[in-house]
């Protein structure tokens, strides 16, 4: 299970691990995250998705026209990025995300509305639409919700089994995931890779017994991160996972 203890060790940046770690527990239970190795996978790309649990909403707070420029189809050339940081986050998102994802032109203000956001940064009018209605929220027209822990660990584990994330963590298949969570480019994954700067010691993460689970030792690597190494051992309630990531 996902607990304050164990998050807050996971991610020590972020200070309110026991928010975060409330909302994404009672979200897990009732989706397909059921084994050490899918927890893994979701718990990395949510780290990257929320910069260590530390937001959730996309930071369009650009400031390197080139990046911004390099990213983006939309922006063209230095000059336009420039113009377009000057105008600050929203004008970036309106310009950037317009005609995509359902969003309407860049003077609706669809993209800033349905920016990315909550713990696997759902973007797009869209995409806010087709899982408001699984998770029966009003995600269109109260976007704001998605960037609340409670609503946004649900739409995130929705997200997830939607995607078909599960059997592609069950493979190991990191690349496709980070596809699915954060688009074809698959965004800053060769930079994440070898981003080896946060250490962290993930402790007691408990998940039940299944097939996919043995004794002995699961590592995993992470986009934005290091290796994660899962020590699985015999406990009263199952299996009881000790990582080490860094």
């Amino acid at each position: 299970m996902i607990t304050a203890d164990t998050l807050s060790t996971f991610a020590p940046r972020s200070t309110t691990a026991e928010v975060h770690a409330a909302a994404l527990e009672n979200a897990r239970q009732h989706s397909s995250v059921t084994t050490a190795r899918r927890l893994c996978h979701f718990m990395g790309q949510v780290f990257v998705e929320t910069a260590g649990f530390t937001v959730l909403e996309e930071n369009l707070h650009y400031q390197n026209p080139e990046r911004l420029d390099a990213v983006f189809s939309a922006v063209k050339g230095t000059a336009d990025a420039q113009a377009l940081i000057a105008k600050g986050p929203a004008a970036i998102a309106n310009r950037v995300y317009a005609q995509r994802l359902g969003n309407g032109d860049e003077a609706s203000g669809d993209g800033w509305r349905y920016r990315g956001s909550g713990y696997k940064q759902l973007t797009g009018r869209a995409n806010y639409r087709a899982i408001g209605a699984i998770v029966n929220m009003d995600l269109e027209g109260t976007p704001e919700l998605a960037r609340e822990p409670q609503a946004a660990a649900r739409i995130a584990f929705v997200y997830w089994d939607r995607c078909g994330c599960s059997p592609l963590a069950d493979a190991g298949n990191l690349e496709a995931i980070t596809a699915k969570v954060n688009g074809p480019v698959k965004l800053g994954l060769a930079e994440r890779r070898a981003d080896a700067a946060r250490d962290g010691h993930l402790a007691g993460l408990m998940i039940a017994p299944t097939a996919a689970v043995t004794i002995g030792m699961l590592t995993v690597k992470f986009h934005y991160q290091t290796v994660c190494t899962c020590d699985v051992t015999k406990a009263p309630w199952g299996l009881e996972c000790r990582w080490s990531c860094g």
